[in-house]
């Protein structure tokens, strides 16, 4: 398979989404280091699409659906605002571009995707949101993948 689409691919997966390509495109596919994040980005951000417009229908069948779903929701719903509702208050849409763009463990877009759906963030917006903090994250992790901060001497 071509690298470019298996970097794509592999940037979809929720798990490993643009954190764990960058590195393996660059080293394993031999891919440059702009093209790595070129196409894990455009990989990262292509399920957020889906994610952004599912989320809200998937749940809405659910709640009408089945009265343990009414209730996990509202539990959920009510739950995550009132946890983070003074974070998002204080940083607004840049707590949710940092939340994607910080690479660790789960953060990213998948999760952005949830926290904008959760947060009720309207479509176009979180997708632009998530969009900016999936192009940090990846310039991040294509500087660390080529040892760029290792090279100026901040590591």
């Amino acid at each position: 398979m071509i690298p470019e689409i298996q970097t794509i691919i592999l940037a979809m997966v929720p798990i490993n989404e643009l954190r764990g390509t960058i590195p393996l495109a660059i080293s394993v596919f031999h891919l440059e280091p702009s093209k790595a994040f070129f196409f894990s980005v455009i990989g990262n951000i292509l399920p957020i699409f889906f994610l952004l417009w599912f989320l809200p229908k998937f749940s809405g069948f659910l709640i009408q659906k089945y009265k343990f779903f009414n209730i996990f929701f509202s539990w959920l719903f009510s739950r995550t605002r009132d946890r983070f509702y003074k974070k998002y208050q204080k940083f607004g849409d840049f707590a949710l571009i940092l939340f994607v763009a910080l690479p660790l463990p789960f953060t990213g877009a998948w999760t952005g995707a949830v926290a904008s759906f959760l947060f009720g963030i309207p479509y176009w917006k979180g997708l632009i949101l998530i969009s900016f903090g999936v192009i940090i994250a990846g310039i991040i992790v294509t500087l660390l993948s080529t040892g760029f901060f290792s090279l100026i001497g901040l590591l």
